[in-house]
């Protein structure tokens, strides 16, 4: 079962399809579809990773009323039939055609630089096929068919902002991501961009599935360099936060910046029948590979980031992130992001010691303390001492 939790429906076992992923799909009752779809875009462009560099990519429209954007306030089954419904149009793009666009990509771009949503028609060769994808990074997704024409017929709405970026190509993916974001735009619209290739200086299409969390690392990065020349925060600070099966304790210590996230995931859980425990960390210095924990890592710095540059403070962190057997389906990486902002807006507590904010941790979390504490290299690396403390 450390394969699953590793994999996570890839197909690093082998088999042609992941059986876990099979039994969720049977359990969703599928639209019957024609060939020809009208509706309001989320906005949202997906961009597959097969065949690379030669993608499928296209729109995703609704079939039929469009559904409620997933949030916390839904169940997991009512965040499945919402996206179940909406229905992903492909056509085969070689990734190198967004630095001259025309077309089909140039219709999907517009879709990607607009903030609300977006109406348009499109038709398919053949009906799409009544298949539910869902993966570990990206939202669920109901049907897909291949994409013959493609009409906007909705005005789409652009910031002034966003539209002055996608034109400049003189400035790095990185750079343009954290200008966007200082400007209010956020990481969803950032990582729509950076999939259509609408940033960056040598512009290409880039996989959904990678720009969601590129787009959260540039931006966790921006804030970072903010964050490392602020003051400690000036005791131990709690905050938790829980929603969908995911259960987040966060601990802010008085120490320089490093960010450390401890993944439990219970027996039983998506992905994990017999339970798994993974662990990354990183210290002030820039990260240099790609986390082990994959794209939750970053969706989770992120969350943290956001409230330390938001407070303008510094703080060593230890994110503990438990998820049990309530989360039964995976929705996606945003439910990480969106938990973890959650347990950042909650009324924190405040303790004098490091030993009385874990005892508290320890009692929160279900999973027993000696089974995942050892994980945490925050607790045993000698702190460094402030000036202040003399």
């Amino acid at each position: 079962m450390m394969n699953c939790i590793t994999c996570k429906g890839r197909g690093l076992c082998g088999r042609p399809v992941c059986p876990i992923l099979r039994r969720l799909e049977e359990i969703v009752a599928l639209p019957r579809l024609g060939r020809r779809i009208e509706g309001m875009s989320p906005p949202e462009v997906f961009v597959g990773r097969h065949g690379y560099p030669r993608v499928s990519a296209g729109p995703m429209l609704p079939a039929g009323e469009s559904p409620e954007q997933p949030g916390l306030g839904m169940d997991i089954g009512e965040i499945i039939m919402a996206r179940s419904s909406l229905v992903r149009s492909e056509t085969k793009i070689v990734v190198k055609e967004a630095e001259s666009p025309g077309g089909l990509l140039a219709s999907m771009q517009e879709i990607a630089l607009s903030v609300a949503p977006v109406r348009a028609e499109v038709s398919f060769i053949k009906p799409p096929k009544s298949r539910m994808s869902f993966d570990s990074v990206l939202s669920p997704s109901g049907p897909s068919g291949e994409l013959e024409k493609m009409q906007i017929t909705g005005n789409p709405a652009i910031p002034r902002k966003v539209d002055q970026i996608a034109e400049d190509k003189g400035a790095s993916a990185a750079v343009a991501a954290g200008e966007l974001y200082a400007c209010g735009i956020g990481t969803d619209h950032i990582s729509r961009m950076l999939s259509l290739g609408l940033l960056g200086k040598k512009r290409k299409l880039v996989p959904t599935r990678w720009s969601i969390t590129a787009s959260d690392d540039m931006v966790g990065k921006h804030l970072k360099e903010s964050v490392l020349d602020q003051p400690l925060v000036n005791d131990y600070y709690l905050y938790t936060g829980q929603a969908l099966g995911n259960h987040f304790e966060i601990l802010l210590l008085p120490r320089p910046f490093s960010f450390e996230l401890v993944e439990i995931w219970m027996a039983r859980s998506v992905w994990a029948e017999e339970g798994f425990i993974g662990w990354d960390r990183e210290e002030a210095t820039a990260k240099k590979e790609y986390s082990s924990l994959a794209g939750g890592y970053y969706a989770a710095r992120l969350a943290v980031l956001e409230h330390l540059a938001g407070k303008g403070r510094q703080a060593a962190v230890l994110a503990v992130r438990e998820i049990s057997e309530a989360y039964w389906a995976p929705l996606g990486v945003w439910v990480v992001r969106e938990v973890a902002r959650a347990a950042m807006r909650s009324q924190p507590v405040r303790y004098s010691s490091l030993a009385e904010a874990m005892t508290e941790i320890e009692r929160r979390i279900k999973t027993p303390a000696e089974r995942w504490r050892g994980e945490a290299q925050i607790l045993v690396r000698p702190a460094q001492r402030s000036l202040l403390e003399f």
